[in-house]
Formats: structure tokens, sequence, C-alpha cells
């Protein structure tokens, strides 16, 4: 599946420095954040457009309802970071660490992650379009209720992740890895898996395969 990528303008030399305190409604764009640390801050509907983020760490931040668009995360932290309700769109996430993230009723367009340590991330009501997970770990993530439309989950573990009431029908899971979900049986129609991985679902709803 092809998505839009970040539309960036060439030699983008602009730096943004953050030595104050981010306030709600902020706005930021056309500029680099690097090698530095975003901490304490506390914001709502803040936006970054056609931003390049490089080996920057967020630490105890909550920024609800914000916005990316045309940005690009590389190498960065966001552990346990809030973007509760936030609108992600023709956004890039290359190796970065994205654990126990708060994306709570988010909605992503055209989003990649690529080579992301994403365990225990929470897309809990999010709307997902366009959508590729590529390399990643989601273990013991929370996708419950999500919309997932022309989403790509490659060579990821979703081990133990919780996806009840998320509709599958048209997903592709034959290249991921798990051997525990949470899951329903009315989600599951239209799903696609592996053969190797029928047994697994066999044996989620108690079923006995007979060699």
């Amino acid at each position: 599946m092809k998505i839009e990528t970040p539309k960036m303008p060439k030699n983008l030399s602009n730096r943004i420095a953050f030595e104050h305190r981010i306030e709600s409604e902020d706005e930021f764009s056309l500029g680099m954040i690097s090698d530095c640390t975003i901490e304490d801050q506390r914001a709502h509907k803040v936006s970054f457009e056609k931003v390049i983020f490089q080996n920057v760490t967020f630490t105890d931040t909550a920024l609800t309802d914000i916005e990316f668009t045309d940005v690009i995360f590389e190498k960065c932290d966001l552990s346990n970071v809030n973007f509760n309700g936030a609108t992600i769109h023709r956004t890039e996430f290359r190796n970065c660490k994205i654990i126990g993230i708060d994306l709570m009723g988010a909605t992503l367009r055209n989003v990649l992650f690529d080579h992301c340590l994403g365990d225990y991330a929470t897309f809990r009501f999010s709307n997902f379009k366009q959508v590729i997970f590529q390399d990643c770990s989601l273990v013991s993530a929370d996708l419950y209720t999500c919309t997932l439309q022309k989403v790509d989950f490659n060579a990821t573990n979703i081990d133990r992740a919780q996806l009840s009431s998320t509709k599958l029908d048209g997903i592709d899971l034959s290249d991921c890895a798990f051997m525990q979900l949470g899951v329903g049986v009315e989600d599951l129609q239209g799903c696609i898996i592996s053969r190797g991985q029928a047994s697994v679902f066999a044996e989620l709803f108690g079923l006995v395969v007979k060699e």
C-alpha cells in the first residue's frame, strides 16, 4: 500500500528551540527540533507543520488534541507522552520509541511507523486510514474499538494486543507475530491470516486442532 509522504521543503535548516513553555494553541512550522528534551509541558491544541524531530526525548509531557501535518520523527523517544485526541496527517515515525504513548481518540491519515517500539501504546477509539506499521513491536498495545481502513501491519509483533470491538475485515495479519490476542469472533470476519496462524486462533476460542 502506498501512502502520502510528508511534504517537506528542501534544505529545512531553521532551528526551533524550546527554552520556554509551550502554550495552548501555539503553532510551530518550517523548522527542525533536534538533540534535546521536551519535558514537563502541558498544553492543548498545539500544531506542528513541516517540522522534523531528530533525537528528541519527550518527558512528562501532555499535549492533548495536538496536530501534526507533514512531520517526521527520527530516532525520538515519545514513551508515555500524552497525545490524546491527536490529529496526525502525512507523518512518519522512524526508529522511534513510543512505548506507552497515549493516542487515544486520535485521527491518523497517511502515517508511517517504521521500526518503532510501541509496546503498551494506547490507540483506543482511534481512527486509522492509510496507515502502515513496518517492522514494529506492538506487544500489549491497546486498539480497542478502533476504525481501521487501509491499514498494513507488516512484520509487526502484535502479541497480546487488544483488538476487541475493532473490525478486522480486509486487515492482513498474516505477516504478524503473536501467540495471544484480545479479539472477538465477530470482529474477525474478513480478516486475512496465514495457514500457520489458524491454529493460534483456534486455541484463542477454545478449539482443539487435531493433527
